[in-house]
């Protein structure tokens, strides 16, 4: 018989469901994902840590789990709420369910709750703290709304430098772990770059020694405001002159380090589903995305800098571009599994042919 659980809200509303994967409490930020699919990627990204994931699609699980779909090496998300999930999954690629890779993982899932109503709850009130309790009784909850994650992204990222080999060798791209995605690293290495990831915390000197073609800023977990090392690091790393492409947090602290503002959005832009629209040409891109901050448009020094996509729903900053650097950034996740990507690989593209250009006119 499963073990009844309550999410309880900062606000005081209480919901019952059931425990499935490990039976724990746990605290966290609980924001909702709409994608009817990829919720292996959203709960092994890195975006996700400390974050308790509501997911608004009512049937979940339906292709099982597939370790290759993974973006890290474990569970990321700090649980898993949905309406209920599938015992019986079906894909060929499929290597178990839910409920046992939880257990495998010390994962927290809670099913049973209604989804749609919390869902509500957040879209009207913004993100909210909650905890997965065993009781609804002697709630404290002064603690669950003071509740903070504690260097989320120095708990995501690699400690030291580690190198990967393309095969082909003809660019070096150093990749700064905020939160890596497994998929963005394959990605540089199909385009034939060499990859080097290091340390959230790397400085301008380290990365010279590595001696890069280009740097990338990967996505990664928290308030952006709350890394003034790397926003201090990033005001050195920007004057090596290299190309450099930021997505996500990585997108969100480079505009920091040029003195730009960042906000919490009221419930984020996480999903499958987020229209973005290309400023200098006006074509629409449908996104995948997973944040709750955003660059303040206002803020954004015109003289040297511009906004590059836009969020079709609320308008907000989806990318930058700088004015006379080879630099950009983007909000939302680049479509980027294979070569074929028609999409948004396009980022990719602009990437890899800054850095040929840059290491042609050495």
């Amino acid at each position: 018989m499963p073990k009844i659980g309550y999410l309880i809200l900062e606000n005081g509303k209480i919901f019952e469901g059931e425990f499935f994967g490990a039976e724990k409490e746990t605290f966290g930020e609980l924001v909702f994902f709409t994608g009817m699919t990829g919720y292996l990627e959203t709960l092994t990204g890195s975006g996700a840590c400390g974050q308790i994931v509501l997911q608004t699609f009512p049937l979940t699980g339906n292709y099982g789990v597939i370790p290759e779909d993974f973006e890290s090496d474990s569970v990321r998300a700090g649980a898993y709420i949905v309406k209920s999930w599938c015992e019986e999954p079906s894909n060929f690629r499929c290597e178990g369910d839910l409920d046992t890779f939880f257990k495998s993982e010390n994962a927290v899932g809670l099913c049973g709750i209604d989804t749609r109503e919390v869902t509500k709850i957040l879209r009207e009130n913004g993100s909210l703290n909650c905890k997965i309790s065993y009781s609804k009784h002697n709630i404290d909850f002064d603690a669950i709304k003071n509740h903070r994650m504690q260097n989320a992204v120095e708990s995501v990222s690699c400690k030291e430098i580690k190198e990967f080999k393309s095969g082909q060798g003809s660019l070096k791209a150093a990749v700064i772990d905020l939160g890596l995605d497994k998929s963005i690293k394959t990605k540089l290495l199909i385009e034939g770059c060499d990859v080097y990831v290091v340390p959230y915390n790397t400085m301008a000197a380290q990365l010279k020694n590595i001696n890069p073609d280009g740097i990338f800023i990967s996505s990664g977990p928290g308030d952006p405001a709350e890394n003034p090392e790397v926003i201090n690091n990033l005001k050195e790393i920007i004057k090596l002159n290299l190309p450099v492409f930021g997505i996500g947090l990585g997108h969100q602290l480079l505009a920091l380090a040029h003195g730009f503002v960042t906000r919490k959005l009221k419930y984020g832009h996480r999903g499958a589903n987020q229209p973005v629209k290309d400023l200098t040409n006006g074509r629409l891109y449908i996104t995948s995305q997973n944040h709750g901050y955003t660059v303040e448009p206002d803020s954004i020094n015109t003289d040297i800098a511009r906004i590059l996509f836009q969020n079709v729903n609320d308008k907000s900053c989806e990318g930058i571009e700088y004015k006379d650097k080879p630099v950009f950034s983007a909000e939302f996740i680049p479509e980027c599994r294979n070569r074929s990507d028609k999409n948004t690989g396009f980022l990719f593209d602009r990437f890899i042919n800054s850095m040929k250009n840059m290491k042609k006119n050495k």
